[in-house]
This record gives structure tokens, C-alpha cells and sequence, in this order.
């Protein structure tokens, strides 16, 4: 087990040192000088100057990612062009819209994926199994901005049951804050419930055709208890897995969302920064999603490999 984790923390570190620098020489390459940005076009040469020394803008590339690579592992995410604060503080900032609404939008998932792709499983190939698998088929082709504009249509121009937009901050109460995320929750949920759905659909049928259950069927257990006791637990091993990776694409995945509902979470901020061209805020935002999503997936690989010791072998 040691082995593989050793070798597992390797390939974490080369996959994470590799993102950093595709996304340094991504930054890098982008048109437009942040100081002219800030300062506007007829700024005077020295004061450009000036705010490019104080920003280390006009350090070496090499020079300016190694900065930037050694002060984010110590937890230094740099500071803003735009605001002149640190980027730890404005992302914390943020993380208190992007995380709840990450978290709400993982609860619906699975709320509406797991019934429903058991739903599927246990009719297969009836009137249930087809429309499910039409309708997740949609909410795979769908965009969420469409579904989110379709939603704001309906619930808050049409019925005005919930809010279009914005976000009143935490401090105006739970409820009220909470029912700013419904509608943009919502929007993120069923494009990722569908994919989830299919996922229980697979698993289910696989685990229904194991000798296990035949052998719970043979005891005299009805095909419900079977898949409530026996198959259902087996099959959603491979659902979890794919709900890990999942919450680190819905709080990756807010930048559109988050335009279209007003709401100032990481996603807003993201895009804020690449209007501004500030370019610290977008790379470490961006470096910290990455950073997520393969510390995730790391997590789920040692799981695996401490239940299954085939894995270790494996590797």
C-alpha cells in the first residue's frame, strides 16, 4: 500500500505541476497589459512603469512562476491587480456562495439520479426505462445556461415563486439566502443528474446479474428486498465515485451559472478577472479548481486501492 501511494503522490504532483504550467503559459500569452488596463491608455510611461514593478509584472516569466508556484503552496495566492488585496481573501470570499451552491446542486443529483436511475434498472427495456433514458439524454445535451434562463422564465417572470437573481448575503438569514441558490442549484443539478442517472442504470443491471442475487432470489427473497438489501449497496460503488468527481465540476463549473443569476461566487470573480486581465486572480482560481478536482480523484484512487487490493497490484 505504501508503494502505491508513493507512486499515486507522484503522479498527483506531476499532474499538478504540469496544469500550473499550462496555465501560467495560458495567462502569458493573453492580449493586453494589466497596467494599461488599470491605469487606462494614456497613462504616463514612468507611472506604468512603476505599477508593473509593484505587481512584478516586469520581472522574467520564469522568474514570475516560480514566485507565483512557491508563495501558493505556502498558501500565498498573490494579490489583486484590480482590488489591491490579497486573492486568498477574495476567494474566501466567494467559496461562501460557490461551496453551499456546489453542495445543494450534489444534493439534488443524487436526490433525483439515484431513484430514477434505479427506477430505469429494475424496468429495463419497459415504458420507464425509454423515457428515463430519452429525458437524461436531454439533460446531457441541454446546456445549464439554457436550463437556468428556462427556469427563471417559469418560477421567478412567470410564477414568481423564487428570485431571478442576486444573492442577499448570509447575514439577511438562512432562507433568504438559501432561496437565491434554488433556482441556479437547480440548473446545475440536472444536466449532472442525468449523467448520474445513467451511471445507477449501468451499475444496477450489472449487480442484478451477479450469482449473489440469483442466490438471495433462490432463497426466497422478492426481486424488491434483492435490490433493496443486496444490490443496490454493490452498485452504488461506482456512483460514489463519479459524485466525488462531480462536486469538484459543480464548483468548478459555476462560471456561467453565476453570470446568469448575478451571484458573487468563484465563478463571477473568474470572469470579473479575465474582463479586468487580472491575471493573478484567474490563475490561482483556476490552479486551486485543478488542484481540486485531481486532489479528488486522488482520493477516490486510494479508497478504491484500500478496498480492493487488486488495484495495488495493478500499479
Amino acid at each position: 500500500m505504501l508503494v502505491y501511494l508513493a507512486k499515486r503522490l507522484a503522479s498527483l504532483a506531476a499532474t499538478l505541476v504540469i496544469a500550473s504550467l499550462v496555465i501560467f503559459a495560458v495567462m502569458e500569452v493573453l492580449p493586453g497589459d494589466p497596467a494599461e488596463i488599470m491605469l487606462g491608455t494614456n497613462a504616463r510611461p514612468d507611472t506604468l512603469a512603476a505599477l508593473r514593478a509593484d505587481f512584478g509584472l516586469d520581472r522574467p516569466a520564469p522568474e514570475r512562476y516560480a514566485a507565483w508556484v512557491a508563495g501558493f503552496v505556502q498558501g500565498d495566492l498573490g494579490r489583486s491587480y484590480t482590488y489591491s488585496v490579497p486573492v486568498g481573501e477574495l476567494v474566501a470570499q466567494r467559496l461562501w456562495v460557490s461551496l453551499p451552491l456546489a453542495a445543494i446542486s450534489l444534493l439534488l443529483t443524487v436526490l433525483i439520479a439515484v431513484p430514477v436511475g434505479a427506477l430505469a434498472a429494475t424496468r429495463r427495456n419497459g415504458p420507464a426505462d425509454v423515457g428515463i433514458m430519452a429525458a437524461t439524454q436531454v439533460g446531457i445535451a441541454v446546456p445549464n445556461f439554457w436550463f437556468a434562463m428556462l427556469l427563471v422564465f417559469i418560477f421567478a417572470v412567470s410564477l414568481r415563486l423564487l428570485p431571478a437573481g442576486g444573492f442577499p448575503g448570509w447575514g439577511a438569514g438562512l432562507w433568504p439566502a438559501g432561496r437565491s441558490l434554488i433556482l441556479p442549484a437547480v440548473a446545475l443539478a440536472l444536466p449532472q443528474a442525468s449523467i448520474l442517472a445513467r451511471v445507477m442504470r449501468s451499475s444496477l443491471i450489472d449487480a442484478l446479474g451477479e450469482d449473489y442475487v440469483r442466490t438471495a432470489r433462490a432463497k426466497g427473497l422478492s426481486r424488491s428486498e434483492v435490490v433493496r438489501r443486496h444490490a443496490l449497496r454493490n452498485a452504488l460503488i461506482p456512483v460514489l465515485t463519479i459524485m466525488g468527481l462531480q462536486f469538484s465540476f459543480l464548483l468548478a463549473g459555476t462560471i456561467i451559472i453565476e453570470n446568469v443569476f448575478f451571484l458573487p461566487g468563484l465563478g463571477r470573480l473568474v470572469f470579473q478577472a479575465i474582463t479586468q486581465r487580472d491575471l493573478i486572480v484567474v490563475k490561482s482560481i483556476v490552479m486551486l479548481l485543478v488542484a481540486s478536482v485531481v486532489i479528488v480523484n486522488f482520493l477516490v484512487e486510494v479508497a478504491y486501492a484500500a478496498v480492493d487490493p487488486r488495484l495495488r497490484r495493478r500499479a
